[in-house]
């Protein structure tokens, strides 16, 4: 009956091991522990294991003798609390190492964030412009950069710019990025 709680292969365990969730059928969480020299391929899973819970995750790894664990040397994660805990209290002699693509992740999602401030300010201020135009009795014209973008256009359409590197950029979207990063340097810094 073990067998859909969780699923042990410590012939698979090696030096440089992952853990991670994954959404399996009808968004069941389970916690795969993964070999990271298997490539993916036949002898990459160590465990397997329904749920996502720290004491679930320790409690099947602690089925495998400390000498064995001891010998895991890395394990790559995501920045979860759960996993972390999970992975020192499995793996005491490992280093822990956080992926990638979460890093990576998280930086993107913070000049995003940046762009989406820079935009809200852009709308405020044509706002204002906007009053002050109506109560002059003139009629507002928006300001038009040089690429015939407005501030707030070009804050919208840098969308994808920033979440690129520049040697993907095409001739537009340098053009884009130049006037971007003019206008609001501290993007470009970040």
């Amino acid at each position: 009956p073990h067998a859909e709680d969780y699923m042990l292969f410590p012939e698979n365990i090696g030096e440089y091991l992952s853990i991670d969730e994954v959404s399996l059928s009808q968004g069941e969480l389970y916690t795969f522990v993964t070999n990271k020299n298997g490539k993916g391929k036949q002898g990459t899973l160590v465990a397997s294991i329904k749920g996502t819970l720290t004491r679930d995750i320790v409690m099947v790894m602690e089925k495998l003798p400390l000498e064995l664990r001891k010998t895991v040397k890395e394990v790559t994660l995501d920045m979860a609390n759960n996993m972390e805990s999970a992975a020192r209290q499995s793996f005491p002699e490992s280093k822990l190492v956080t992926d990638r693509f979460h890093v990576v992740r998280l930086a993107i999602e913070a000049l995003q964030h940046l762009r989406i401030k820079y935009r809200w300010e852009e709308l405020d201020k044509e706002n204002i412009a906007i009053e002050e135009a109506k109560k002059q009795g003139k009629k507002y014209k928006s300001v038009e950069l040089y690429n015939g973008d407005t501030p707030k256009q070009l804050l919208a359409r840098c969308r994808y710019i920033i979440a690129k590197k520049p040697n993907e950029w095409t001739k537009s979207q340098q053009q884009r990025a130049s006037i971007l990063f003019n206008r609001y340097p501290v993007l470009e810094t970040a």
